[in-house]
């Protein structure tokens, strides 16, 4: 029981900078108080005492600001930084390692009872401030949300979900030395070499735009260089209507 809560605790100083020691971490980070009273609730929901579990569920998230419903279920080292504000409903599952921040609600969007309602968490996954995962869908291993992203359909392993409604990245992540993997953890889902693929297309079509700008700005130079030449074969009646139609023409490039 011991090695379990020091492991957690432990895990907690890993991922927390702000952490200075076990006591810090055990008697002032109410997510972890949140966890603990949650593993009793759900061990008395399990066992039929419902009323109970949810009255001890309340209790919880008056101490803490968390919202936890006893039949969730939740693994090993899940930090729940900062805290507040955290809804996880009740066919939530939560796999080891994750990391969920203030303000995310792992929510449902059907209503019918004794279905999968709310969302399933991998190995590794961080939620970030805000966002809201809505369904009975999985998140892969290692997936990270964006702040404030409003997900509502499974999220690959190791990718990136970010927007409203959530599109999803691929990020290229180190995969080699833990030290190195750690060094990038995305404390708000926020990852290295990492591009919104709307934000490429934009851009894709501004360079475009930019590069048929300089196009037409040579040719409108040629087209004038043309106008302004003399020529031996034409009179004064044929330069004028050629100059009439290269204006003409030049009207037609600027629009």
């Amino acid at each position: 029981m011991f090695n379990s809560l020091f492991d957690q605790v432990d895990s907690i100083i890993a991922r927390d900078p702000a952490a200075r020691n076990r006591l810090e971490v055990i008697t002032c980070y109410q997510g972890l108080h949140a966890v603990w009273l949650h593993r009793i609730a759900h061990f008395l929901w399990n066992l039929g005492l419902k009323w109970i579990a949810r009255v001890l569920s309340m209790f919880a998230r008056f101490l803490t600001g968390i919202e936890i419903h006893p039949g969730a279920k939740i693994g090993r080292r899940v930090f729940l930084d900062h805290g507040l504000g955290i809804v996880i409903g009740e066919t939530t599952e939560i796999g080891d390692d994750c990391t969920i921040y203030q303000g995310v609600t792992l929510g449902g969007t059907s209503l019918y009872k004794g279905v999968k309602r709310h969302p399933t968490l991998g190995k590794g996954v961080v939620v970030s401030a805000g966002a809201k995962v809505l369904g009975g869908f999985t998140v892969g291993d290692g997936a990270r949300v964006g702040s404030n992203a409003v997900v509502l359909k499974e999220i690959p392993a190791g990718a990136t979900a970010v927007g409203i409604p959530a599109r999803i990245l691929h990020p290229d992540l180190p995969q080699s030395a833990e030290t190195k993997t750690k060094e990038y953890f995305s404390a708000y889902g926020i990852t290295p070499n990492i591009d919104d693929p709307v934000s490429m297309a934009l851009k894709g079509l501004i360079d475009a735009t930019i590069e048929q700008e300089a196009k037409i700005a040579a040719l409108e130079k040629a087209l004038a260089k043309l106008s302004n030449a003399p020529s031996e074969s034409t009179g004064a009646s044929g330069t004028s209507d050629t100059k009439r139609d290269l204006d003409a023409i030049k009207e037609w490039l600027k629009e």
